[in-house]
């Protein structure tokens, strides 16, 4: 298997594995291959190698890195695990860059990165898998997009509880380092940690030892962000670093809260589109069954989970994928929004025949473009990705507009709207689901 791919340079090494740009020949695309020494590794290890592999395989997501295929290398004794190359490296690369030129990040790059982090996480959470090792160095930029990785101590929590200490210091949370249970919150905390390390280009909590960096932790003392950066970037992070698990906003209300709206409202047109048919996706992912580690690790390959290059891969978001077949709905007036600041759910039939009553033409003429005659299996699949294309490039010229003219109406609502809406989504939930969610305090910081 590994002779169907070239080396072009070493991307990362760690204790066991070392992390390759590959390219594929049968394809001519490039990956990442992730080669695992498995004669050096204890059982545990081994297993979550393989756990690894489990979820990368059962998710597809557009701000998770892609599963394409795993192998077992008798010659080399390593386990290879292809996924998706992530062209613009790590975060944390572009941090020591801004270090090294003395510049901030932009404060919208930042928003950025928090709003497709929490996609990812909300998706993982979703699945009650929690990541555990969220950090810069595992938050990849790929077309100016973020996407995560390295799901190698990955945990699918049980009871939604999980009590292994494991996660970055730096990034771990007062109740890992603690050794107590800890749940998806623990995440919430480590991604305040990678958006407060974007702003001020070090992390939030440094000392000079163990001891010292865990009573600081404990404590939740961090300086304010540097003063270019709003007040407003604080409280969201300053939200995601409450000491207290329980005043952590869930991945759904970070979501749904408005200064993160407001700030990331050039996202969000797209992003709502891409939540929309997401949630179509995540009704088929499921959580591939566990791979047992055989005691002769050449029987491994018949239990790793088939190749997934055919399938859209994370490059191309559910957002292309969605305007091509359906459109936002038209909100009539301001009643229509909800509390959360949502717009009600698409109806793609309904409007697809509304918009094919006003331009019939265009509509028909789109379909005509579709192949018809027939060929190998590789050909058609080649002709149909074209075709796709096309279509996308066509429809999105047509749709343009509607979705501008529908677009989220609350994107443009004053402050006070808005928070508004969010406080009468806050009680509502309160009441209809029993659940006593309320919004953290707004943070204390120091310096």
């Amino acid at each position: 298997m590994l002779k169907n791919f070239i080396v072009y340079e070493k991307l990362g090494e760690g204790s066991f594995s070392t992390v390759l740009k590959v390219k594929r020949q049968s394809d001519q695309q490039e990956y990442a291959m992730k080669k695992v020494r498995m004669g050096q590794l204890k059982e545990k290890e081994k297993e979550n190698s393989l756990n690894e592999i489990r979820i990368l395989a059962s998710i597809q997501h557009p701000n998770i890195i892609a599963y394409k295929e795993a192998f077992y290398d008798e010659q080399s004794q390593c386990l290879c695990i292809i996924m998706e190359y992530a062209g613009q490296g790590d975060l944390q690369q572009h941090i020591q860059q801004q270090l090294k030129q003395k510049q901030y990040f932009q404060e919208i790059e930042i928003w950025k990165m928090i709003y497709q982090v929490l996609l990812a996480l909300r998706t993982l959470h979703q699945m009650k898998i929690l990541h555990r090792d969220l950090k810069s160095a595992n938050v990849f930029l790929h077309e100016s997009n973020y996407k995560l990785g390295d799901m190698n101590v990955s945990k699918v929590a049980k009871k939604d509880l999980v009590y292994t200490q494991t996660g970055t210091p730096y990034y771990a949370s007062p109740e890992v380092w603690r050794d107590q249970p800890y749940d998806a919150k623990s995440d919430i905390w480590s991604l305040g940690c990678v958006a407060y390390e974007m702003a001020a280009l070090k992390p939030p909590f440094k000392a000079k030892n163990m001891e010292g960096l865990y009573k600081k932790v404990q404590r939740g003392l961090f300086e304010r962000i540097p003063s270019k950066f709003s007040g407003e970037l604080m409280t969201i992070i300053g939200l995601c670093l409450q000491v207290q698990s329980k005043s952590r906003p869930s991945c759904a209300q970070l979501l749904a809260n408005p200064i993160l709206l407001r700030n990331a409202r050039q996202f969000i047109t797209e992003s709502r589109i891409s939540q929309q048919t997401q949630s179509s996706h995540n009704g088929s992912m499921m959580l591939l069954q566990t791979i047992k580690l055989p005691k002769n690790l050449k029987l491994l390959k018949e239990k790793l989970p088939k190749s997934q290059y055919l399938i859209e891969s994370g490059n191309k978001s559910y957002d292309e994928s969605l305007v091509n077949r359906s459109f936002l709905p038209k909100i009539q007036n301001q009643k229509e929004i909800r509390h959360n600041g949502s717009v009600p759910p698409l109806k793609s039939d309904s409007y697809l025949q509304q918009y094919q009553s006003y331009q019939p033409t265009q509509i028909n003429s789109l379909n005509d473009d579709k192949p018809k005659h027939n060929g190998n299996s590789v050909q058609i699949l080649e002709m149909e990705r074209i075709r796709q294309k096309k279509l996308l490039e066509k429809q999105q010229n047509l749709k343009i507009s509607v979705i501008q003219q529908n677009a989220i109406p609350y994107i443009n609502s004053s402050s006070s709207q808005i928070q508004n809406l969010y406080q009468n989504k806050l009680s509502n939930h309160d009441q209809n689901q029993q659940k006593h969610y309320s919004e953290a305090p707004k943070p204390i910081w120091w310096g």
